[in-house]
């Protein structure tokens, strides 16, 4: 959600937002209900007022007087009621395409129409020689039984799978070590609920839009046998959503700023429209193991963006203790989402690909988000101001296995266990074959 304020004085800047975004969205067009909103609130006001007005006197009057103002009064009244269903039917309107909206990206945002003009900003690590008989991470793990992807499809369908034995184990300690890097930073670990209401979705942007198709909604049984309805209760795709939602309606102290949390969850994503697309392996998944970063600061763009910096690198520094070669690509304002500034992703080279995989994202939402879900704080001015939100990927697992697994692999068709990880695994070295 945005500044309504600043949409009324400069709509242009938001029409050069929805234009560089690629959002289809009307501004005029809500401008206008936005006025007639705001003049039949001023009406219904008034006739309210007029309405209270002769109430007051009523009892004070007689005969003929009486009648009249009475009658007055119930025209007034019909009046005034057709007027508030007007004014509830706009406000409908209004409150509904204001979602719609998007936020400007700020001015470093390189202007492109789609993720090809993403800018490269930085590169770390470098990428391994190929080794003879080299697999891919499906057929390494299927030959050292740690991952079964075809069990996977016939339990839960098409991009399902199973972590077995050592793959599970691996997957865990990469969690593990990933959320001890930030323990060890102060910062707070959550497991939050995986299943949020609605209003957690629409406040931290998911709804509406193109994302709500790739949520799963969850339906529940009432009565034994009873049909399936809506419980108005979707499975989340990040703790991005209920973490960032977790101080909804409230207003913090600006002294108990930064937030800075740590959700670990479980996330599901449908996919939708990825039909075809990286259908082979544990790349595009429906179901996957996360632990996102989320920020709660102070309305101050210059303090976000050093917490922009924190949360990027903190990442980077897991990716850097596991030897994984990776770029970072600032994103253009084609493929920015409607209620981001600035954004940053990560990839890591995935020698199965030939290229470079996204494993990480990173966003500035600036107060889009803390506006829809009610976020503020006080400052010591006693002025209450709403928080800036960010966040970032720490980790997301199986697909960081991809990169793990074929990186490390040996020509004898082991995979050698990062020194960082031995720890988790109780000093294990390598997974080999059974």
């Amino acid at each position: 959600m945005i500044d309504l304020n600043d949409l009324r004085e400069r709509p242009d800047a938001y029409k050069d937002a929805a234009k560089k975004k690629r959002i289809t969205v009307d501004v005029d067009a809500f401008l206008k209900l936005d006025s007639q909103r705001r003049d039949l609130i001023q009406t219904v006001e008034e006739m309210r007022a007029k309405k209270n007005a002769v109430s007051a006197r009523v009892p004070t009057m007689k005969g003929d007087e009486k009648k009249q103002a009475i009658t007055e009064m119930k025209e007034l009244d019909a009046t005034l009621k057709g007027k508030e269903n007007d004014l509830a039917t706009i406000e409908t309107q209004w409150n509904d395409r204001q979602l719609l909206l998007p936020a400007i990206p700020l001015p470093q945002v390189p202007t492109g129409k789609d993720e090809s003009e993403n800018v490269e900003m930085k590169k770390w690590g470098t990428i391994p020689e190929s080794i003879s008989n080299a697999k891919d991470h499906v057929e390494l793990g299927e030959a050292l039984d740690i991952i079964d992807i075809p069990r996977g499809a016939k339990v839960a369908g098409a991009r399902s799978y199973y972590l077995k034995g050592d793959g599970a184990r691996l997957e865990m300690a990469v969690l593990l070590f990933a959320l001890d890097s930030l323990r060890k930073k102060g910062w707070t670990q959550f497991t939050p609920p995986y299943l949020a209401a609605y209003e957690c979705f629409m406040g931290t942007g998911f709804f509406p839009g193109g994302d709500q198709t790739n949520i799963y909604a969850v339906g529940g049984r009432s009565e034994k046998d009873a049909a399936i309805e809506p419980d108005n209760l979707f499975l989340i795709g990040t703790s991005e959503v209920t973490v960032a939602s977790y101080h909804m309606g409230e207003t913090l102290p600006a002294s108990e700023l930064p937030k800075r949390y740590a959700g670990f969850s479980p996330c599901f994503r449908r996919e939708a429209g990825t039909y075809g697309k990286d259908t082979k392996g544990l790349y595009r998944i429906h179901q996957f193991q996360k632990i996102e970063q989320v920020v709660l600061c102070e309305a101050d763009t210059d303090i976000a963006m050093k917490m922009f910096e924190e949360i990027r690198t903190n990442a980077e520094e897991v990716l850097q203790a596991l030897g994984l070669p990776y770029r970072v690509l600032t994103i253009c304002t084609g493929d920015l989402g409607k209620g981001k500034l600035f954004q940053q992703d990560i990839e890591t080279w995935m020698p199965s690909r030939k290229s470079y995989g996204e494993t990480h994202s990173c966003s500035y939402l600036g107060d889009f988000q803390a506006r829809r879900l009610n976020m503020k704080y006080e400052g010591a001015d006693g002025k209450r101001r709403f928080v800036h939100t960010l966040n970032n990927t720490l980790i997301a697992s199986p697909r960081i296995l991809i990169p793990l697994l074929e990186i490390y692999q040996n020509a004898d068709g082991s995979v050698t266990i990062p020194d960082v990880l031995r720890p988790y695994m109780g000093g294990q070295e390598r997974i080999a074959k059974p």
